[in-house]
């Protein structure tokens, strides 16, 4: 079988120049075409902050973790975390300044759990991790993923640098500080690891957009829960829920979309609000239509709650990059299986990767500054995610893909992101869709070859098995690029480098040179050249407005 297949219109690549930047209000493209609500990104909703003013408070070094002592923190950590475990009362860990060192996986496997720190600057609190995962316990959640590697024979090859290496488990995977329900598979890799669940509950009738819809039936479903819907493939390579996905495009889209028909391939975490009969209301706005030949079915979801991360340091000590997709696990912090989470105030060097996320919904990611000497993965990387906000986030460092949708990810939005050096707005296939790029800021040094050839701001990883790069419907909004070199260049300079992204937003695009934008296919291109002052931020324009009402 060929492991690809086309939609079927061709349709052309947009292009468009302009001088630079200018001011305007509000861009046609509010009136004109569909742009996803996003406003509910982030935790609460958007719509509160986390309060954890009457949490126990825990002083760490009541229990043997002392910083600047010399001695390693792991194992008196882990035994604090264990001795919780059976205990639902909230908890804040608070950690004193100075420096704690970490030499294996801190596991999170609670609800109502912070770790908190005193501060990322001087008189703060350092976590300092001399080794990568490499050299870590190895969790049994790696099995899966070390068997696909193998099976599918997963080799990073550089014949011009003399690498054959196969592929590291960590690259996109773990972390130091790893949430997760106990026990819970983390993602899916391979068919084998399928089991057999109770029967799921059938979505017979509902729109995308709406906040109700009717099951088959509503046993055991109650208001407060937060469950898991489901859309999937079973139709095959030419499967009518691609469509949804990628529009009627020319795109080639990979065999893993049809090769695994029991693998959801858009799944939308949702709080339900009331259940009336067989009709349920839910918080947020249904990510698709409900139709029969797409099995759409509601399951549960284990996960955690109320899990947050705030006020300190991780630094790793500066490492060699070997190659792309072989490093050894400098990883900081693993989200999984979390809903109403958060992380914020911190700042991570020498990362690896900085945040690794896998099925989370509702987190908020703010404040979070990467930095160091070594060449990063990623930084905060969303993959497997829902309504996740990441705001405020500072990448000083080189990275390979600073900003990353990837696999799995929808409706979440990169806010107030600043790239500062070598930026990529990435979108790494896996059928991420519906995602959002806000008001994002990035610096660019020229290479003199990029006056003919332009600028790959927009790149789109991934393994060909998992392309087009994004489904329909990303969104970038106010992007501003500021140049630090090329003013002598003659020619206008090309954002380009996405040819396999269909049915993008671009709306607004300044910078403090002349540009061009290329976008493909099939892409929505307005304002380039252009800063809407009147909306900064799409996200908060939403969000403002469905709070009013």
């Amino acid at each position: 079988m060929n492991p690809f297949t086309r939609r079927r219109v061709t349709v052309a690549i947009l292009l468009a120049v302009c001088s630079p930047p200018a001011v305007a209000q509000v861009p046609n493209a509010l009136d004109d075409i569909f742009i996803p609500d996003y406003s509910y990104a982030g935790y609460g909703f958007g719509e509160i902050q986390p309060e954890t003013g009457d949490w126990k408070r825990i002083d760490v070094t009541e229990h043997d973790i002392r910083a600047d002592d010399g001695i390693d923190d792991t194992k008196a950590l882990n035994r604090l975390l264990e001795s919780l475990q059976g205990d639902s009362t909230p908890v804040v860990l608070e950690f004193p300044e100075g420096r704690y060192e970490i030499t294996d996986i801190i596991h999170i496997n609670r609800s109502h759990t912070v770790l908190r720190g005193a501060g990322t600057g001087e008189g703060g609190s350092e976590f300092y991790i001399p080794r990568p995962l490499l050299y870590a316990t190895r969790p049994p959640e790696l099995t899966e993923l070390s068997e696909y590697l193998v099976k599918l024979k997963k080799i990073q090859r550089e014949k011009d640098r003399n690498i054959e290496l196969p592929y590291s488990p960590w690259s996109w995977t773990g972390g130091f500080f790893w949430t997760g329900v106990r026990g819970q598979r983390v993602k899916s890799y391979l068919a084998d690891y399928d089991t057999a669940g109770p029967s799921p509950t059938r979505l017979t009738e509902g729109k995308k957009g709406a906040l109700s819809f009717v099951v088959d039936n509503a046993d055991g479903l109650e208001a407060g829960q937060v469950v898991q819907i489901n859309w999937y493939n079973p139709e095959g390579e030419g499967g009518s829920f691609l469509e949804q996905l990628y529009g009627d495009s020319n795109v080639t889209i990979g065999s893993h979309h049809w090769n695994f028909p029991k693998l959801p391939l858009s799944r939308q975490q949702a709080q339900i609000e009331t259940v009336s009969g067989n009709t349920l209301t839910i918080k947020s706005p249904l990510l698709h239509d409900v139709d029969t030949r797409w099995n759409v079915d509601l399951t549960a979801w284990q996960h955690l709650e109320e899990v947050g991360f705030e006020h300190f340091r991780i630094t790793f000590p500066p490492q060699p990059q070997v190659a792309h997709h072989v490093e050894p696990g400098f990883n900081a912090i693993y989200l999984t299986g979390l809903f109403n989470g958060w992380v914020r105030d911190i700042v991570i060097e020498n990362a690896d990767s900085a945040i690794l996320t896998e099925g989370i919904s509702n987190v908020t990611i703010e404040r979070v500054t990467t930095q160091g000497s070594s060449l990063a993965h990623y930084s905060v990387q969303l993959g497997g995610v829902h309504n996740v906000l990441v705001k405020d986030l500072v990448v000083e460092n080189r990275v390979r893909h600073p900003l990353s949708f990837n696999t799995f990810a929808n409706k979440s939005v990169y806010l107030n992101a600043f790239v500062r050096q070598n930026p990529v707005l990435d979108q790494h296939a896996g059928a991420n869709h519906h995602n959002l790029f806000d008001h994002t800021r990035v610096q660019v040094k020229l290479d003199p070859s990029v006056e003919e050839s332009g600028y790959a701001l927009f790149e789109g990883g991934g393994a060909g098995y998992w392309k087009p790069s994004h489904g329909i419907n990303t969104t970038f909004w106010n992007t501003q690029v500021v140049f630090t070199n090329g003013a002598l260049f003659e020619k206008p300079i090309l954002l380009n480098g996405m040819e396999d992204g269909p049915g993008a937003r671009v709306i607004g695009v300044s910078a403090n040179l002349p540009i061009g934008v290329k976008y493909g296919p099939n892409a929505y291109i307005e304002g380039v050249g252009t800063y809407y002052s009147e909306i900064p931020s799409l996200y908060l324009n939403q969000l403002n407005r469905r709070l009013a009402k």
